[in-house]
C-alpha cells in the first residue's frame, strides 16, 4: 500500500486527491493543509522554502510516505529544487495545464485562471513560450476565487456575484474556448464555474499529476502500512462540521481521521 504526503495551503489541494485516489489503488493519503500561513500564493521563495521544508520534517516523524506532493502551483514554481535535496524519495509539483491546453484549442486563444501570483511568475510566461508560442493566452488572476473555494468546502455561503465579476474578462472573450484552471483549488469550484462560461473546455494539472505518481511509484519499494485511514491535519483550526467530512467522501476519502498539526 503506497503512502502519498500532500501538502497545500488550504483545502485546494484536495482536488489532486481525488485525482490521485481515483487513478492509483491502495493509495494512503497523509494531507496538511497549511492553513496557519494561508494563501501560499502570497509568500516569497525563502519563507516557502523554509515552511515546506519544516512541514516535511515534521511529517517525517509521525508517517511514513513513499511519495510527496506538493499540491499548490505557486510553491512547485519556487521550492522543488531545494525540497528535493532534502529526501530521498519522489516530490511531485503542480504547475499549470498550459501545454494541453494548447493542445485542445481550436481558436488558439485560452485562458489561464490561477492565483496573482502565478499568473505574473517568469515560469508561467516561460511555460506559455515553450508550449503554447502559436496560442494568445488571457491571464485572470484571482485570490477572492480561492477564498471562495475554502468556503465551499466548509459549507459557507458563496459569492455568486464576486465569482461572477472575477470572470468577466473571460465571460466578455467569445474566442476564448479553453479554460486552464491553474490553481488546486479552482477544479473545486468547476460546477460554480462552468455555468456562467458555456461553450468553454476546462483543463487542470490533477489528472497528469496522477500519472506521475503511478509512474513513479510502480519502481519503489512500499513502505508498509496497515492503517487504512487517510489522514487530514491542519496548521490551524481544524473544520468541526459534518459538511466539510462530506465533502472529502465525495473526493474519495471516506475514512479520513481529521487531525490538528502541530509545527
Amino acid at each position: 500500500m503506497a503512502n502519498i504526503l500532500v501538502l497545500d495551503s488550504g483545502v485546494g489541494g484536495l482536488s489532486i486527491c481525488q485525482a490521485l485516489l481515483s487513478q492509483l489503488e491502495g493509495v494512503q493519503i497523509r494531507y496538511v493543509a497549511d492553513d496557519a500561513c494561508f494563501p501560499y500564493g502570497v509568500k516569497g521563495e525563502a519563507f516557502l522554502i523554509e515552511r515546506l521544508s519544516q512541514l516535511i520534517k515534521f511529517s517525517e516523524q509521525r508517517f511514513e510516505f513513499d511519495l510527496i506532493v506538493i499540491a499548490c502551483n505557486t510553491a512547485s514554481t519556487l521550492v522543488l529544487p531545494a525540497l528535493r535535496s532534502l529526501v530521498k524519495i519522489p516530490v511531485i509539483g503542480v504547475v499549470p495545464a498550459i501545454k494541453p491546453a494548447s493542445a485542445l484549442t481550436q481558436t488558439k486563444k485560452i485562458a489561464l485562471l490561477a492565483t496573482p501570483g502565478t499568473v505574473s511568475r517568469p515560469y508561467t510566461q516561460q511555460l506559455i513560450d515553450d508550449f503554447a508560442s502559436d496560442c494568445e493566452v488571457v491571464r485572470v488572476g484571482s485570490r477572492v476565487l480561492v477564498d471562495q473555494a475554502e468556503r465551499l468546502l466548509n459549507g459557507l455561503v458563496l459569492d455568486v456575484d464576486a465569482i461572477e465579476r472575477e470572470l468577466k474578462e473571460i465571460i466578455a472573450d467569445d474566442q476564448v474556448d479553453t479554460v486552464v484552471l491553474g490553481c488546486t483549488h479552482f477544479p473545486l469550484l468547476k460546477d460554480v464555474i462552468a455555468p456562467f462560461l458555456p461553450g468553454k473546455g476546462f483543463v487542470d494539472s490533477a489528472q497528469a499529476i496522477a500519472r506521475r505518481a503511478e509512474s513513479l511509484l510502480v519502481d519503489l519499494p512500499h513502505k508498509a502500512s496497515n492503517d487504512d485511514k487517510h489522514f487530514v491535519m491542519f496548521t490551524g483550526a481544524v473544520p468541526e462540521n459534518k459538511v466539510f467530512e462530506s465533502a472529502l467522501k465525495k473526493l474519495g476519502m471516506s475514512h479520513v481521521v481529521l487531525s490538528k498539526f502541530d509545527i
